[in-house]
């Protein structure tokens, strides 16, 4: 499902001017099953990660563990572990609540970052190139960046993928406020709301699994859109940031199978937060 707020003056028309985040599409590129548009390029890459991620006490384990160093990161740059008086560190605070972080959690690696030993946490990315014209995102969150730095590297060349030059990937992709909602959004609900919350543009996409949602804003329309979502009844909605690819390529099953292979192999590092891909199969 793909909306993009153009003029709500004419809202009749809206359905009928989809572009938001994707690239020009093609007659035939969106298909409508039971009055709800399929996304461009969540495919078969969304069915096989909703079924391999399907191991649910890894992947919050990995979650947990991910906001724990973005809160020692944050309360070490701004400075303070009052989250009232450190906005970066609240703002971390939220995301980890919303992706039901434990408090415990969170108090502990408050707690952990004022402390002598903790680690200084430090976000770096990595671009590479799969196979039949796939690319990759990495996003990396480390407190020892020669340890992640070689782990990607090699996880990447292991697979016969190659590591790109930076920013030769990225000029692809668009940085996005990602919203994930655990429940099939209703597009004119959704509609109305953004536009009383004076959001200007989303894109509106079935999620990796079913009766589940993602919508796209700019980033700094985010929280807004979280809060949107919130009053709509969906409390358990999840924010974050993610690449949205502007060009999607369709790979072979053969090269899919491979480039979800290195995926899955980097998302177990424990340095890389997650991964981001084109694919559109």
């Amino acid at each position: 499902m793909i909306l993009k707020m153009r003029s709500f003056l004419l809202p009749v028309l809206l359905l009928s001017n989809v572009t938001a985040f994707s690239p020009v599409q093609q007659p035939g590129a969106v298909a409508k099953t039971e009055g709800r548009l399929q996304p461009l390029f969540m495919g078969r890459a969304a069915a096989v990660r909703a079924s391999t991620k399907s191991k649910t006490d890894a992947k919050k384990a990995k979650t947990n563990a991910v906001f724990g160093k973005r809160i020692i990161m944050a309360v070490k740059q701004g400075g303070s572990p009052d989250p009232n008086s450190n906005r970066m560190l609240g703002d971390i605070i939220k995301q980890a609540k919303t992706n039901n972080v434990p408090v415990d959690n969170i108090n502990r690696a408050i707690k952990r970052a004022t402390e002598g030993n903790a680690g200084d946490f430090s976000e770096s990315t990595f671009e590479a190139y799969g196979f039949g014209g796939a690319s990759f995102v990495i996003n990396v969150l480390s407190d020892n960046p020669n340890r992640a730095n070689a782990d990607v590297k090699s996880t990447v060349n292991k697979r016969h993928a190659k590591i790109a030059e930076q920013g030769s990937v990225l000029f692809m992709y668009d940085r996005k406020g990602k919203v994930e909602v655990p429940a099939a959004l209703d597009e004119e609900q959704l509609l109305d709301a953004a536009i009383e919350a004076d959001i200007d543009d989303f894109l509106l996409l079935e999620g990796d699994e079913e009766d589940t949602s993602i919508v796209y804003v700019e980033p700094t329309e985010s929280a807004k859109m979280l809060g949107v979502v919130n009053t709509m009844g969906y409390e358990e909605a999840k924010m974050s940031l993610a690449w949205v690819t502007k060009a999607p390529v369709e790979c072979t099953d053969e090269d899919f199978d491979k480039n979800m292979h290195i995926i899955e192999a980097l998302e177990e590092l424990d340095d890389v937060d997650s991964v981001e891909h084109n694919m559109s199969n």
